[in-house]
């Protein structure tokens, strides 16, 4: 019987256990969608890195939750590719990685850490009723509007489209509660993976912004850390010029409200490259369930 090596590397962090937890399986050839998704599914995580040859890239990564496919994940790319460079599977420098939002470059630094380069990005300001999003979010309506005047909420992406949200206090974005359906209905009208609500008012000094990430549409009810969705924060925050001067490098922090603190670096240029370190946290063999089309049944 078939068995893969699989690991659990906690991105967006240096301390294990922290972070943002992804699957990866190194050498995914030959696995078909459904065994990739039962995978995915034991390991657990809110996203799985399949790395695959490819015929067009350096490699191609597919990503799957615990139910299903989706076309890109920041957290596990940061986390697959700080595999391969621990490993020494890969040598510092730039690469191409194919994904079905089309071919990335993922920059590996002689240190370790991985900056991926965003999709092309697109940032569409929406018109929301404040009661009901404040209501989605267990936030008070007034913490939204008071902000929202200078920075309305918007549909932003860099590969995953995400409901922007900005939150005038950290006072106010920590006491979230978030109703799941809610906000799982509220992303499905905008055809978002999820809602992403931030604020400048940050627990560490050198941090840009605070962040807190719900996409219960496709399982998850609070990330830890989400690289495509900081990505397209940065898209947003350019848009609405946010800064008088866009710095080199933004700093989000997320997940300390889910006891997994992480740290996600964002350039905004001529391209978005979101960045971060990884770290291993369980390494060891799945067994492979046969596929599908093995299972033929005769009439």
């Amino acid at each position: 019987m078939d068995s893969r090596r699989a690991l659990l590397v906690d991105a967006f962090t240096t301390e294990p256990l922290t972070g943002n937890p992804a699957g990866v399986v190194p050498d995914a050839d030959g696995l078909d969608a459904e065994q990739m998704r039962a995978i995915a599914a034991e390991l657990g995580a809110s996203e799985t890195a399949f790395v695959c040859s490819s015929p067009s890239a350096d490699r191609r990564i597919r990503y799957f939750t615990p139910t299903q496919e989706v076309d890109l994940c920041g957290h596990a790319t940061i986390a697959a590719y700080a595999h391969l460079a621990a490993e020494r599977a890969i040598e510092p420098g730039t690469h191409t990685l194919e994904t079905n939002v089309g071919t990335l470059d993922v920059e590996v630094s002689e240190f370790g850490e991985v900056w991926m380069t965003q999709d092309a990005p697109t940032v569409r300001e929406l018109d929301v009723d404040y009661g009901r999003l404040g209501d989605a979010l267990g936030i008070d309506a007034a913490a939204l509007q008071d902000i929202g005047a200078d920075m309305p909420v918007a549909l932003a992406s860099t590969g995953l489209p995400f409901v922007m949200v900005p939150v005038n206090f950290l006072e106010h974005l920590s006491g979230a509660s978030p109703n799941h359906d809610a906000l799982a209905e509220l992303a499905a009208e905008y055809d978002a993976a999820g809602v992403y609500a931030f604020t400048f008012d940050a627990i560490d000094g050198d941090s840009t912004l605070h962040a807190r990430c719900f996409a219960p549409g496709v399982g998850i009810t609070e990330d830890p850390a989400t690289g495509t969705a900081s990505g397209a924060c940065g898209a947003y925050l350019r848009h609405v010029g946010a800064f008088d001067s866009m710095p080199d490098e933004l700093q989000f922090e997320q997940g300390h409200f889910v006891d997994r603190p992480s740290h996600i670096s964002v350039r905004v240029a001529e391209s978005i490259e979101v960045g971060g370190r990884a770290v291993q946290s369980l390494d060891g063999e799945l067994v492979v369930p046969e596929s599908e089309s093995d299972d033929i049944i005769e009439a």
